[in-house]
């Protein structure tokens, strides 16, 4: 084997909960393992990336790894961690959702190549769809007791939290279901282990369960813990909701922000987990952050990691010099570079005001004391544009009669405006 999946995982802080014997199966050879994906959305979202990550290291582990989308459990709902039954979605919403999940997972696992250990993906509503109540329910749910069920974490604490309400028939199912893909990917596919979130180890252990009361079979689970920020609050939360890996649910920009953003405790934690650097440079960032934690090295590299393997080399520079339109020297060629997503994503919140084409060309001081209210009046613009304090598009504007023509509007339709070194405006072209 080229690596211990296990040692890798230990030392990254990746294993919270592991049956014995995993990590002997896994020395023995090449293995297969699978996650389960819920494809509840057509883009997974970076509370998804812990278990790529660990299929990533699975296969680079010399392992196969089998990415599950559950087109089939996904029509029902999952009662871990949740607090109410989800809507049930439709099968032309899901298969949409599996075939963008799978363009995504694609970026980090090697789905196309002629290695025996190739990713591989399948949908468990192909082995579900024709599978008879009457079958299901005689061939595979006398194999596992309601008590045994009742037991797990996931359907008590669900229970007890809404004693009220309690749980649906369809959502008490779903472990058995899990359980049953487990035992269809251990037969079809020589899968001997689950990986998953920590909220996942009972309907883990149930297919593990299942393969042993079925067929005396052997077969193993491992988890890794939820991701929580030093805080205590949920990682991959923004004001805005999820952090997502579809570059129009979340621009490149926001993405490299929100690492770029962490906190330090939090960055220690992520670079281990979300970045395939290797142990020794790992080890080595961390300890040069630590003697200079104002540099913010560390959130740095992790940043770049993380866009760079989510979204590719050329949006990661743009997301760099996009950075630098609000806090560096940057310059109207790099602006007009900007496409117009990230151009909204980094002047997100900035006051903006609207002027019909139709009034351009345009005095500068009627344009932003009388046309819009960048500022009170012409005589207040015009002390600052005499000053050199007022910008159009990151360029200097020092002449009061400078006329603002179509050729000043940046993405077909805007104007940015900057007064001072930190006030933006954008007029909007209408």
């Amino acid at each position: 084997m080229e690596k211990n999946f296990v040692e890798e995982l230990k030392w990254r802080g990746m294993i919270q909960d592991i049956m014995p014997g995993t990590e002997e199966k896994l020395m023995e050879g090449p293995q297969a393992a699978y996650v389960g994906i819920d494809p509840t959305a057509d883009s997974l979202h970076i509370g998804h990336l812990v278990s790529v990550m660990i299929l990533r290291h699975f296969q680079n582990c010399g392992h196969k790894p089998i990415a599950l989308v559950g087109g089939a459990t996904g029509m029902i709902g999952d009662p871990s961690m949740k607090s109410a039954e989800r809507n049930l979605l439709d099968e032309e919403t899901l298969a949409h959702n599996v075939a963008c999940i799978k363009a995504q997972l694609a970026r980090f696992l090697d789905f196309d190549s002629d290695a025996p250990n190739r990713a591989e993906l399948v949908n468990n509503y192909d082995w579900m769809k024709d599978y008879s109540f009457i079958n299901f329910i005689r061939d595979i749910g006398k194999h596992i007791t309601v008590n045994y069920m009742m037991a797990k974490d996931s359907v008590k604490k669900r229970l007890q939290r809404d004693s009220s309400e309690g749980m649906s028939f369809t959502e008490f199912s779903y472990q058995l279901m899990q359980g049953y893909d487990f035992y269809w990917l251990w037969k079809n596919k020589g899968c001997v282990l689950q990986l998953g979130g920590s909220d996942q180890w009972g309907n883990i252990t149930t297919g593990s369960e299942l393969i042993r009361r079925m067929e005396g079979g052997e077969a193993f689970a491992l988890t890794c813990p939820l991701i929580r920020k030093a805080d205590g609050t949920k990682f991959g939360k923004t004001e805005k909701g999820n952090i997502w890996l579809d570059a129009e649910r979340t621009s490149p920009y926001e993405f490299y922000q929100f690492w770029l953003n962490v906190a330090d405790d939090d960055a220690e934690k992520y670079i281990k987990i979300f970045t395939m650097l290797d142990r020794e440079t790992i080890e080595g960032l961390i300890a040069r952050h630590r003697e200079d934690p104002g540099r913010r090295e560390l959130q740095k590299v992790l940043a770049r990691e993380v866009t760079v393997m989510c979204h590719g080399q050329a949006e990661y520079d743009n997301a760099v010099a996009a950075s630098q339109m609000l806090f560096g020297n940057s310059t109207s060629e790099q602006l007009r570079k900007l496409d117009e997503r990230t151009f909204l994503s980094v002047f997100s919140g900035v006051p903006t005001f609207d002027v019909p084409a139709a009034e351009l060309p345009c005095n500068l001081l009627d344009l932003l004391a009388v046309k819009t209210a960048v500022f009170p009046s012409k005589g207040e613009a015009r002390k600052m544009v005499q000053g050199g304090g007022v910008s159009l598009n990151k360029d200097k504007v020092t002449d009061i009669a400078y006329e603002v023509t179509a050729a000043d509007i940046v993405d077909g339709k805007y104007i940015l405006a900057q007064k001072g070194k930190k006030n933006y405006f954008i007029i909007n072209v209408i």
